[in-house]
């Protein structure tokens, strides 16, 4: 059975640092090989649950203001349909209606993390849509989703565990800044997975330190729910922070879920 994870995905340039693309590349060399790839990004709101292109739409470029080079990235992942179809299986049993859009290409919270985990591109990449922004409605997603991973597909949230771009702190070293708000809330987060609160983490917005400065808007934490519920399906999941550390004094904790 395939762990699930959640990964701080950062902005397109995060692709640019090398201790983050080494990091993620290390790590997917320690996860058993996936079927293909599930990804939940803090970049696509849409109700009801709905799936990315099938067939290899281009990606969806939704950051505004970058040099261009960031815009000539391609990932050209093989189709996937059947992983669709289970998705929409899955979903149906737990009462819940989907769609597709086939126009849709994989967003940058889906492709820029991939990317690095698996560069050569040669597994099925399918992407799902939140449906809301309440924490239960995403852990009761997630755990409708947990049958998936029977089957090898790598379950992935993708977000960032703090993330308030009005505060991004610039500078030449990109790790070096670490404000009090960002880390009280990472601290928060690390010490809630690694006691296994859910009801904490599914009540953070009141239950963390600065989750309003952390998270203006809610979108790049909730993906982890998703990943909860998926793990918790199962049991009582094996818990490991696998990245850590600062962006421009953002939070890039990331976690695998077994």
């Amino acid at each position: 059975m395939l762990p699930v994870t959640f990964v701080s995905h950062g902005a397109p340039p995060l692709a640019d640092d090398p201790l983050w693309c080494s990091q993620l590349s290390t790590w997917a060399s320690e996860i058993p090989r996936p079927t293909d790839i599930l990804v939940i990004s803090a970049h696509w709101e849409s109700a009801p649950p709905t799936l990315s292109s099938t067939t290899g739409a281009p990606l969806t470029y939704d950051f505004w203001g970058f040099p261009e080079r960031y815009y000539n990235v391609t990932y050209p992942t093989p189709p996937a349909g059947e992983l669709a179809d289970s998705v929409a299986a899955a979903l149906t049993d737990a009462g819940l209606v989907t769609r597709r859009e086939e126009s849709r290409g994989l967003d940058h919270g889906a492709y820029v993390p991939v990317k690095e985990m698996y560069p050569d591109a040669d597994l099925p990449v399918l992407q799902l849509s939140m449906p809301t922004l309440a924490p239960q409605a995403l852990f009761d997603l997630g755990r409708a989703l947990a049958p998936l991973r029977d089957g090898g597909t790598l379950i992935v949230g993708s977000g960032f565990t703090t993330h308030n771009l009005g505060l991004l702190t610039w500078g030449p070293d990109p790790a070096a800044s670490r404000p009090a708000w960002s880390v009280e809330f990472d601290e928060w987060a690390r010490e809630a997975m690694a006691a296994k609160d859910v009801d904490a983490l599914i009540d953070f917005w009141r239950a963390a330190p600065n989750a309003p400065v952390a998270h203006p808007r809610t979108e790049h934490f909730v993906p982890l729910l998703v990943t909860l519920g998926a793990a918790f399906a199962h049991g009582d999941p094996r818990i490991t922070s696998t990245i850590d550390g600062f962006w421009h004094g953002l939070s890039k904790r990331s976690w695998q879920l077994d």
